[in-house]
């Protein structure tokens, strides 16, 4: 059904692009009431506009906290019009329908992200813009609810084809889109609100996310998939190759998550289906970057390099050997940019802008979600204890905080080996910590990484010491793994006879 717009409301934040708006309105003979800066903004643009105070003749009050909140605003908005009880309602109190609002927030999400003043911050809360859009919002069968002003040219379109009146299609879909803004505004502010009290779980978790892109598809071609994010972007900037997929996504998220625990300016992380398969925090960055593929370079096929660290033209050339989805770095030198975009399909991503102080992270299931807060530790000696006899060096502490750190991030139950702070051997993902052991070892030996400062870390206690017995028969010499077993003393005794540096780990780090 076709609804004639005569009276429209304006009140923005955002007072861009208004004048193609106010063009058509004038065209159509739409009466325009706005107010504070909206309505001066309109003025100055040479429109004719009528000032809320005086519609309502009711003057701003509270430095104008109420301007909007008034029953002939929400009258004129919320009645129906085929009504005969709110034809007479409107009647007897003189009031006159809006068919139109045009409303964008005060900018609270921008507000706190620019400032910690709390006072300023409450004074971004927009109470009268989001009332105005759920009330329009709620009576869409007779009003429309623009809320945003990349909707200003579909208004405008529909407004020229209907010669001044709006579907009844076109303002259900724009209620659809108004109470999400609502929703979102709402869910940002309790968010901010639970962060400031420290209320990481709260009776009520409200999600907000905008919509990144569309994928092709999920895990697989029949799943339906999409990315949101609770910023604007991802902050993670493709420079190069073809979409992204659901894959590539999750991927890249857990390479970055192992990434941001190495030192700045240096770690090479390389991943596979969500598992690292090689990493290394070498100095130098193409040896680190060599030596983290050497822990398993079958893997490494088809997978993800992350870079804590400029990619330069020498790593490039040592890059583009190898068949790799995704490289993501702080940054490429045009040199190595134009070495590495001679595979078309090579997707790159420019990290600089990530920002990873996310602390919760959650999974779904049906209408389930799991919170929990993310596994960040810092770990340092502080963290572990020395059980054996024999006590490590100082590089084999050094390898072994390592190994353990790269170990929390490898799916459980997980064994990693290392040597010179970097893998030599990962096992993950298997039922058995045994098994977990072996596939570590064979790793090892497959590609001839026999060293002499072997280290390993598990993710969990041993429960029993079949585990630790294999790992020292294939030549491990440190081992760190979290206490707790009610066997830890048979672990302990195995290691002395053994001349094996154990070393416990206060807390556990089981991925799943």
């Amino acid at each position: 059904m076709k609804k004639k717009i005569k009276t429209a409301l304006i009140s923005v934040s955002d007072k861009s692009n208004l004048k193609p708006l106010l063009n058509i309105l004038k065209k159509n003979k739409i009466k325009i009431i706005s107010s504070g800066g909206t309505y001066k903004e309109i003025k100055r643009l040479k429109f004719n506009c009528l000032e809320v105070s005086d519609f309502t003749n009711s003057p701003e009050i509270l430095e104008g906290r109420v301007k909007t909140l008034h029953p002939k605003i929400h009258a004129g908005i919320l009645n129906k019009r085929k009504k005969k009880s709110h034809l007479k309602d409107l009647k007897d109190n003189n009031f006159e329908n809006i068919d139109l609002v045009i409303v964008n927030f005060y900018p609270f999400e921008n507000t706190i992200k620019k400032t910690n003043n709390h006072k300023k911050i409450i004074e971004n809360i927009d109470i009268g813009g989001p009332t105005m859009v759920r009330s329009a919002a709620k009576n869409y069968y007779d009003v429309a609810v623009i809320t945003s002003s990349d909707q200003y040219t579909e208004l405008i379109q529909e407004l020229k084809k209907l010669k001044g009146s709006t579907s009844l299609d076109f303002r259900e879909k724009l209620s659809r889109i108004a109470f999400a803004e609502t929703a979102y505004y709402d869910s940002v502010i309790s968010n901010y609100f639970n962060k400031k009290t420290n209320t990481n779980f709260p009776s009520k978790k409200i999600f907000h996310g905008n919509l990144i892109e569309q994928l092709r598809y999920g895990e697989n071609p029949h799943q339906q998939s999409a990315i949101y994010s609770s910023n604007t972007d991802t902050k993670l900037k493709q420079v190069h190759g073809k979409q992204l997929s659901y894959n590539n996504y999750n991927d890249i998220f857990s390479a970055l998550t192992i990434s941001r625990s190495l030192p700045k300016e240096k770690g090479t992380v390389i991943v596979k289906h969500a598992n690292p398969c090689g990493v290394s925090t070498k100095k130098n960055h193409l040896e680190s970057y060599k030596s983290a593929l050497s822990c398993d370079p079958v893997s490494a096929f088809g997978g993800i390099v992350s870079c804590n660290f400029k990619i330069t033209k020498n790593l490039a050339l040592e890059l583009n050997k190898l068949f790799l989805e995704v490289i993501i770095a702080n940054g490429f030198v045009n040199s190595a940019l134009k070495i590495l975009k001679t595979k078309k399909n090579l997707r790159l991503i420019d990290r600089s802008n990530y920002n990873s102080e996310e602390l919760l992270k959650f999974v779904s299931f049906n209408q389930n979600i799991m919170l929990q807060s993310e596994d960040l530790s810092v770990f340092t000696k502080k963290n572990f204890k020395i059980v054996s006899k024999r006590k490590p060096t100082s590089k084999q502490l050094k390898d072994l905080i390592f190994a353990f750190n790269v170990c929390r991030y490898v799916k459980s139950n997980a064994i990693v080996l290392a040597s010179n702070e970097t893998t030599v051997g990962i096992g993950s993902g298997q039922p058995s910590r045994l098994d977990s052991c072996q596939i570590a070892i064979n790793k090892m030996k497959k590609f001839n990484l026999q060293n002499d400062n072997l280290v390993a870390a598990s993710d969990a206690f041993f429960p029993f010491v079949d585990g630790i017995e294999k790992l020292v028969q294939s030549g491990v010499r440190a081992v760190v793994q979290p206490s707790g077993s009610i066997r830890d003393k048979e672990i302990i005794n195995f290691a002395n006879e053994t001349d094996t540096v154990l070393v416990f780990s206060n807390t556990r780090h089981f991925k799943h």
